[in-house]
């Protein structure tokens, strides 16, 4: 059957595509009627039961175990076909379609992998193979009678499908974009890999049908793609899954480090009647984190409200459009400046609160262009000029 990369290479590839199996775990128990959760949760089952029985110690003790000469052969290749319409099945429920026309392809699907199955248990009970082969079953019984009809039909039924997905999730990645269109991509690759699995069987098969011998496609070069693929198909499935996740949590980290500036300046403003709550970075997720320091920077802009001048807005705002005729960037530049004139000038006089009622703190909408123009040219001007805001424009 499978030899060359050894047990390890099997054992991890089964172990890969268990692994994602078990993320289907959760959703699947949330919606136990899904077909497109089925048919993920049975191809990757049904991958790791494929790699992990074709390892060549788990084909000695399976033999061992069952008492049956070459057992493994027909577990292994019947695991196989079932596998190879799993993933056809996913495919198809997968891809968007018309229902109706997804119900009748997954009914095809569904019959035509059933009957492939049935046959390669069929053939292997018709057929006699005495002799255990561990490592090359396949050109050992290439002319055996009723056990060489069943090696071409799992390989044909393994091929069949691999090609029609690696056709479907072509086309279906060109129409898609992000995570979803990498993880179809690298389903391809894994699917070629299939591909070549199958060849390379058929021509060692073939080569001893011509009295050839070329065993080593069978024994190193075959089961090299089928570990390879495992790894490949279960990066591919799996990206989709968590690279939005993924993507979401770099976009909130990203976030965080653009909101640094505001948050090491506006941390210690005193915010009465506000609730904070010290959260640990470390061990707190950082969509929550961004979202207390958002609060945070909101209560502390309010409460700086009073002592912001519209007049240090205005100059700020004339001074940043005459080094640069960006109007947004000018208004974040503006805001900004007034904010940290307000902030010195409330270090100024803690105790005492502005006589007439301040302006409205910011213009902008987002917090993340006020804490980068923090560095703009604009304030720093204003935040060396404006030592003593307490008399720039109020009593």
């Amino acid at each position: 059957m499978a030899s060359g990369p050894g047990n390890p290479v099997y054992y991890v590839g089964g172990a890969a595509l268990f692994l994602v199996c078990a993320l289907k775990l959760p959703p699947l128990a949330r919606r136990r009627r899904d077909p497109l959760l089925w048919s993920a949760f049975t191809q990757l089952f049904a991958g790791g039961c494929v790699m992990l029985l074709a390892a060549p110690r788990s084909i000695v003790e399976l033999n061992r175990a069952t008492g049956v000469t070459n057992c493994a052969a027909l577990v292994v290749y019947a695991a196989l076909t079932a596998y190879s319409g799993a993933s056809l099945l996913l495919i198809i429920h997968w891809r968007p379609a018309p229902p109706e026309r997804t119900r009748r392809a997954a009914r095809w699907c569904v019959a035509a992998y059933s009957l492939a199955v049935l046959t390669v248990v069929v053939l292997f009970l018709a057929g006699d193979a005495p002799v255990e082969q561990v490592t090359l079953f396949d050109s050992y019984y290439a002319r055996t009678p009723w056990i060489r009809e069943m090696i071409v039909t799992y390989l044909l039924a393994h091929g069949v499908a691999a090609i029609a997905n690696v056709v479907m999730c072509r086309r279906w990645s060109k129409e898609v974009h992000g995570s979803l269109r990498a993880g179809l991509r690298l389903l391809v690759a894994a699917y070629l890999l299939h591909v070549g699995y199958d060849v390379t069987r058929l021509v060692a098969v073939g080569a001893r049908w011509t009295g050839h011998d070329l065993d080593f496609l069978i024994s190193q070069v075959s089961p090299r793609c089928a570990a390879l693929s495992a790894v490949i198909g279960a990066v591919g499935y799996a990206l989709p899954l968590v690279g939005p996740r993924v993507a979401g949590t770099v976009r909130v980290v990203r976030q965080l480090r653009r909101l640094a500036p505001m948050w090491r300046l506006l941390r210690d403003v005193p915010t009465p009647g506000a609730i904070r709550s010290s959260l640990p970075w470390w061990r707190t997720p950082p969509a929550m984190l961004l979202m207390s320091r958002k609060t945070a920077l909101y209560d502390a802009i309010l409460a700086l409200a009073p002592y912001c001048d519209p007049a240090v807005r205005d100059a700020a705002h004339r001074t940043a459009l005459s080094r640069c005729p960006d109007e947004a960037a000018a208004a974040a530049s503006a805001d900004a400046a007034m904010i940290v004139v307000a902030l010195e000038r409330q270090h100024a006089h803690p105790d005492r609160m502005p006589d007439a009622p301040g302006a409205a703190a910011w213009r902008a909408k987002d917090l993340v262009p006020l804490s980068l123009a923090l560095a703009s040219p604009v304030v720093q001007d204003f935040r060396a000029h404006h030592r003593f805001p307490a008399e720039s424009s109020r009593p």
